[in-house]
């Protein structure tokens, strides 16, 4: 899951950098009288401008690192257990005092998800099935069920993978080598390439004490007519259902001023969740959602 949110997830992103970006950008134009060019803008220089420098670790190939670090997060079987996974918190959306809202994202598998975010008394969602994608945006005055774009729908195919991007990635078609080792925060880190499946490539940070991950590059973002390079980071890993899970992820913008950070509250794995809550919704569906928050 923790890659999700971030992107990925989630991620976000997770998290962050991906699905949740058109919610939270949404609910941001709500929470102030920026637009959702300006929320972007939002986002503090990035961990590119306090990390990178090159350093000196034990020699490893990058299928050790990937083991390390799905045994760190809480071990190949324990992932493979894991059918479901709800997280709650608070996520900020920018705007010019960065308001911070709450929000609840869902995982079953296989590849669905369902991402919501409350303000003023409504709610907007995210639904994925797996194959197709909506969402409801009362925020923007939209009283209407719209469909992922095409690039949504891509988004979301890599982001809801339950587990990530590192456990059973050959098996997804992912193809990962080592691309160096740089400091990250603080932190020695060993630098992972992965190439998914559909050739999209991106850079993964992995601490060289922990073997938990420190930080994903996300999906560029287009600002003033340049595209800027988005990282995500992951801190305060704790223990739920027997998985590492980090409870503060931050997005961040190179160039940028302001992070977006999530923050986990609750975590609950393999809970009971009923495939109906992933299902194209209907507007009284939506209606009903946001009487019920």
């Amino acid at each position: 899951m923790t890659r999700l949110l971030w992107l990925e997830i989630g991620l976000v992103g997770c998290v962050a950098a991906t699905t949740l970006s058109a919610t939270t950008a949404t609910a941001a134009a709500a929470a102030s009288t920026t637009a959702a060019a300006k929320v972007a803008k939002a986002v503090k220089p990035a961990a590119a401008d306090r990390s990178g420098q090159a350093i000196s670790l034990p020699s490893l190939g990058a299928e050790q690192i990937v083991e390390r670090s799905i045994a760190a997060s809480g071990g190949l079987q324990a992932w493979r257990a894991t059918n479901t996974m709800v997280m709650s918190g608070q996520i900020e959306v920018g705007g010019k005092h960065n308001v911070t809202l709450p929000f609840t994202m869902t995982m079953k598998r296989p590849k669905k998800s369902r991402f919501e975010v409350r303000f003023d008394g409504q709610t907007a969602f995210q639904v994925y099935d797996g194959a197709e994608g909506w969402k409801v945006r009362p925020f923007l005055g939209r009283d209407e069920v719209d469909p992922y774009t095409p690039a949504e729908v891509k988004q979301a195919a890599e982001a809801s993978e339950l587990d990530g991007l590192l456990v059973d990635h050959a098996q997804k078609g992912t193809k990962i080598a080592l691309a160096g080792t740089e400091k990250v925060e603080g932190h020695g880190a060993y630098k992972l390439k992965l190439t998914l499946k559909d050739g999209t490539q991106r850079m993964m940070w992995v601490d060289a004490t922990s073997f938990l991950q420190l930080k994903v590059e996300g999906d560029a973002r287009k600002l003033d007519g340049r595209m800027h390079p988005v990282f995500v980071f992951l801190r305060d890993y704790r223990n739920e259902g027997g998985l590492k899970v980090p409870h503060v992820i931050e997005t961040a913008v190179q160039g940028v001023k302001q992070t977006h950070k999530m923050t986990i509250e609750h975590v609950a794995v393999n809970a009971a969740v009923d495939d109906a809550l992933f299902a194209k919704p209907t507007l009284a569906m939506a209606k009903a959602a946001a009487q019920t928050h």
